[in-house]
């Protein structure tokens, strides 16, 4: 028998640990608390915020406003819904998190916002009439609603169908979400370069820069993203593929981690794909300025032309995605082998 090196034993010793180290903690309960006037929900942890369901009607689409690593520390960012002094205030359509697309029918549902003109609103799409069909609060709390993908004037292109799911551990919060699509009429969603599941990170999780940019949307608007000249900012992404930085933007992978120090820890935000996904494994349309998306539709901008993909619905159709959002505070950032971890339990979803 071939002898084993001791190296190799305290290696897979920490292989091991590493793999069943995730889910190894307790969970704790999750709070749905439901504000029906207010037309919101709230998320805890043990009388903590998580996170807040919001979806009123002076909304574009509902979305996860603010986000909570455990501990308390707030990792999205607050403009335009609850600005806080310092923050870059580009982009006023990225609010939290979100899942929606730029291009469904010539609709643009990523870029509306209320600084989108009147008489160019009939370009643009919102996702609406959301209702809540239940809470259920618990170790595995589920938020399941319903919504209509519509356009300026109400009428309806889909269905939506999402289920919540939330799950907390002492230093790891998880979003597993699962939304499903259904065409009321024959739907494209033309290959672009905005979408699907967005958050807009706190400024301290953006990647250093001292460069002013601008970014074009398929309309031709230009957004400009002035440089911050602050010593918090500190962000950094690393792709399961071992794409870094900047570098993480336009590629493949079956995992994105965000990470960076905010408060006394290590913040890690990390976004799973699902092999059952379309487009799998996604894009990453992970800009260092703080908009950090999973976007698995818009590959033609992301491959320079190489590949292109117009994703289309027929009548009655419907298409599933599926996406884990993993936000842990520690003494270090999430390793390579929790995420792989994390993604292979999800695979099983």
């Amino acid at each position: 028998m071939k002898k084993i090196s001791f190296p190799f034993c305290i290696s897979l010793l920490i292989y091991t640990y590493s793999s069943i180290c995730v889910f190894s903690q307790k969970k704790e309960p999750v709070q749905l608390i439901d504000h029906p006037a207010a037309k919101y929900v709230e998320v805890k942890v043990a009388n903590t915020m998580f996170t807040s369901f919001l979806y009123q009607d002076t909304l574009y689409k509902p979305v996860l406003f603010p986000v909570y690593a455990p501990g308390g520390e707030i990792i999205t960012r607050g403009y335009p819904l609850l600005p806080r002094n310092g923050e870059p205030t580009d982009h006023p359509h990225h609010q939290g998190i979100w899942f929606n697309y730029e291009n469904v029918n010539g609709l643009d549902f990523w870029n509306n916002s209320f600084a989108i003109p009147p008489d160019k609103k009939a370009n643009y799409g919102a996702i609406k009439n959301v209702q809540l069909l239940s809470l259920t609060s618990g170790k595995n709390a589920v938020l399941h609603y319903s919504a209509d993908w519509v356009n300026s004037k109400g009428h309806i292109l889909l269905k939506e169908d999402t289920r919540l799911m939330f799950t907390a551990y002492n230093n790891m919060n998880i979003i597993d979400r699962i939304t499903t699509l259904t065409a009321i009429e024959p739907v494209s969603f033309k290959d672009a370069k905005d979408g699907l599941l967005g958050i807009r990170v706190a400024k301290e999780l953006q990647i250093p820069t001292i460069e002013t940019r601008q970014f074009k949307d398929d309309k031709g608007i230009i957004t400009v993203v002035k440089a911050l000249k602050d010593s918090t900012i500190n962000g950094n992404y690393i792709t399961s593929e071992g794409k870094e930085g900047d570098s993480a933007w336009a590629t493949r992978g079956t995992w994105c981690l965000l990470y960076g120090k905010k408060g006394a820890g290590i913040i890690s935000i990390a976004v799973i794909d699902h092999p059952a996904n379309p487009g799998y494994p996604t894009y990453w349309h992970a800009r260092g300025y703080g908009l950090f998306a999973a976007n698995p539709l818009g590959q033609q901008i992301f491959s320079n032309g190489k590949e292109q993909l117009n994703y289309q619905l027929k009548t009655g159709a419907s298409a599933v995605f599926k996406y884990r959002i993993v936000i842990a505070n520690g003494n270090k950032r999430l390793d390579n082998k929790q995420l792989d971890k994390l993604a292979t339990d999800f695979s099983t979803k």
